[in-house]
This record gives C-alpha cells, structure tokens and sequence, in this order.
C-alpha cells in the first residue's frame, strides 16, 4: 500500500469536491480545478474527509496511487489557502516594475524584458529602497503553474557563482567561486 496513497485527504469548510469516473473537480473560495486520475482508482467522499482508493494490484496502478493523492490534496490546498513563490532580483541596475498584471524587468541586457502572466497567475512586486531588494511574488491557485513561472522568471537571468547576480528564490544559497587569482610573485 502507498503510503502517501492511503492518508486521507481532510476537506475544510467551503471547499465542495465533485467526482466522476477517472475525474475530480475541486471548488473552493478561491476557485476552481479539477483533475484527471487513473482508471483504476477511486476516490471516495466520507464525511469530511476524502480517500483514494486502489481497485486493483498492478505496477501502473500503485504508481499512479500516491500521485493522484498529492494531486488532489494541491488542489484542495489550492483552492483554500493558495500557492506563493517569493523572487529575489539581487544586482546593480536589477529593477522590476508593474505595468497592468505584468512586469517589467531590467536585467543588464540591452532591453527590458516583459513578462505577462499566464491565466490564474498573478505577480505582486514589493520594493524595498533601503535593502536594495526588489522582490517578486508569485501567487495563484494552481501549484505547478505557480512553480513554472517563478522557474520562467528565474531563467530570464540566473544568478551567477562570482557576484551573485541575478533572479534567486528567497533564501536560495548561491554556491560562490573565488574568481580570478592574480600572480603573487610579482
């Protein structure tokens, strides 16, 4: 038995789950989401609370198992509380400003780069004048849409191992390089 696949999933008040076969559709105060799930698995409502069920033994099934379990209890998460990643953009001229739901983002290159966020993402931009900081948040309901962008905007630029430049998660630890030695006989 999947460990993960037999924890019950605990549904707070306000959050209605609709299943059908091989779908579930989770709606809660903050929205909307639903899921496909394996075949072979079943999910059953009792009481307050949610259970995913394997209705046979075979490989793809207990692999599929834990998955649509995590699957759902984001979903629920979700809908409830929401998702937020927090990025740093650390480096002399790094600036990001809000325009409508977008940015846009000086990076050192020869242009700014705009970014627009996809539907149900929405970006929150914090500045801090006195800690040099521009901090970017990245929120929405949907856990892996959250997760890409803020890769998205981290791959815009990444930081780098000299100075440490660049796009970071909040308390992301750059390993950091020495840099160029110069001769010391001379």
């Amino acid at each position: 038995m999947s460990r993960i696949g037999k924890l019950p999933i605990d549904l707070p008040k306000g959050v209605d789950v609709h299943v059908e076969p091989g779908f579930v559709r989770v709606k809660g105060p903050k929205g909307e989401m639903s899921q496909h799930i394996h075949r072979d698995l079943e999910v059953r409502i009792e009481g307050g609370t949610l259970n995913v069920v394997r209705l046979n033994e075979e490989r793809e099934t207990r692999g599929q198992h834990g998955l649509a379990r995590t699957l759902i209890q984001n979903m629920v998460t979700g809908v409830t509380t929401g998702y937020k990643i927090s990025l740093d953009i650390v480096g002399v001229g790094y600036r990001a400003a809000q325009e409508g739901q977008g940015l846009t983002l000086a990076l050192g290159y020869s242009h700014p780069v705009k970014v627009d966020p996809i539907p149900g993402i929405e970006f929150e931009l914090e500045v801090d004048a006195r800690a040099k900081v521009n901090r970017i948040h990245v929120k929405g309901i949907d856990k892996q849409k959250v997760g890409q962008v803020a890769a998205n905007l981290r791959g815009l630029r990444p930081p780098e191992p000299y100075k440490g430049k660049g796009i970071r998660y909040v308390n992301e630890v750059i390993q950091r390089k020495m840099g160029k030695a110069g001769k010391a006989g001379k």
